[in-house]
């Protein structure tokens, strides 16, 4: 990925060897992010299945995804997957890029990495061959929505997201590349 090599924020294309930080980290900034809201029943079940170490194994050998990591050296800052993935029924986008999640650690809140992994995950989107990029946020994540929104996108819809046996709202939101 030519456009972020040498980033100054230390944003790369993660390989198979970055899969147990990034196991680690993902299901930290998850927990981290979505607890308070969720029983810990449904949280283990959703960490389990989605953050493990194998699972992180296999994400990072898919040649149809792309995982950014933003490394801080001793660990990672920040996160990032995307993959072609059409929209939930009713959406309507040119050549959609699914932004499947995107992760930056409350330290580097505020500082501008996100800014820096949202450009690279547009790099990766258009190596796609990507037109549009679209994501699901979770309703009541005001935050993620408000971030969204001043990169663009623009809420288009709804689908629904599982943590554990919890089904929840997401919007849906799309912008152009």
């Amino acid at each position: 990925m030519h456009a972020i090599e040498g980033n100054a924020d230390g944003i790369r294309r993660s390989v198979a060897t970055d899969a147990a930080a990034l196991a680690e980290f993902a299901a930290r900034s998850f927990v981290d992010a979505f607890a308070p809201f969720n029983r810990p029943e449904d949280m283990e079940a959703h960490v389990a299945a989605s953050y493990g170490y194998g699972r992180q194994l296999l994400e990072l050998r898919d040649p149809s995804m792309v995982t950014l990591i933003a490394d801080g050296g001793a660990s990672l800052r920040a996160y990032a997957q995307v993959r072609p993935a059409t929209p939930p029924a009713g959406i309507v986008a040119a050549q959609p890029i699914e932004l499947r999640r995107f992760y930056v650690d409350r330290p580097a809140h505020g500082t501008g990495l996100a800014q820096s992994l949202m450009r690279a995950v547009r790099d990766a989107a258009r190596e796609f061959g990507g037109r549009h990029l679209w994501l699901g946020v979770w309703e009541n994540n005001p935050r993620a929505i408000a971030f969204y929104a001043k990169q663009g996108f623009i809420d288009v819809g709804s689908t629904y997201f599982d943590v554990g046996s919890d089904r929840q709202t997401d919007r849906v939101m799309v912008a152009a590349l």
